[in-house]
């Protein structure tokens, strides 16, 4: 029973989705719209941070194999005696 009610509500949606192509009209609101945008903006910003951290891995690996690396600088500031046991 409730397989045939998911066909059903499938068949239903797609039988929409290719009305609305058909006629022309995917947005019946401007909620449509505003959702759509957010959507993709959304789906975006996830593809632009992928793309960062791919940059990232292959960059860290290309010059992390470089025999010149930068040399740490000393230690700036003044210590903390007050905390000394």
């Amino acid at each position: 029973m409730a397989d045939q009610d998911l066909g059903t509500q499938i068949e239903v949606q797609f039988n929409d989705v290719v009305r609305r192509l058909q006629s022309k009209q995917l947005f019946q609101s401007d909620w449509d719209i505003a959702t759509f945008a957010i959507f993709f903006i959304f789906i975006g910003a996830v593809l632009f941070l992928v793309l960062l951290v791919l940059v990232r891995c292959c960059w860290g690996c290309c010059c992390s194999s470089s025999p010149s690396k930068k040399p740490r600088k000393g230690k700036v500031g003044v210590d903390n005696l007050a905390l000394e046991p």
